[in-house]
């Protein structure tokens, strides 16, 4: 009976080593790699979109390498973050990405001097379901590969 309670302990022990070795290996691969951003086909034409697929937007209230979307702002249209250098997928030009500092001490992606949002009705990638609309005071558009905002 004294072995039981020590084998399933030992098995414990094997189990919480193996997760916390692969949560640190894990962290540490994703940290060395930043967000990245590609091309991706559309019904606007060419457009970026993040790693998983999933379109980016550009604020028309933004100015230059700064964002003017915070608080509930942010909440509908997160911004594209990023721990590390962004990486320049198929399709984008590695030239135009940048990142800034947000007021929140993280690391927001940049294309062409416009920071990179992402749209939370935009479930899944493919959808663009905030192209031209209008909401926190300007609009929000599709960007294309070359760093233009698409359509308006």
């Amino acid at each position: 009976m004294k072995r039981l309670p020590l084998a399933i302990l030992a098995v414990v022990a094997a189990l919480v080593a193996t997760a916390v070795l692969g949560v640190g290996l894990a962290a540490g691969s994703s940290a060395a790699k930043g967000t990245t951003v590609k091309a991706a086909k559309s019904r606007y034409g060419k457009i970026i979109v993040d790693g998983r697929g999933r379109t980016l937007y550009l604020f028309m209230k933004d100015k230059r390498n700064h964002s003017a979307c915070s608080g509930t702002c942010a909440t509908y249209w997160p911004p594209l973050l990023t721990t590390a250098k962004p990486v320049a997928g198929t399709g984008v030009k590695k030239s135009l990405l940048g990142t800034i500092r947000r007021s929140n001490g993280k690391k927001q992606v940049t294309y062409n001097g416009h920071p990179l949002y992402r749209y939370v009705q935009d479930m899944r990638p493919g959808q663009i379901t905030g192209q031209d609309s209008h909401f926190f005071g300007a609009a929000w558009y599709v960007v294309s590969p070359s760093g233009k905002k698409v359509g308006g």
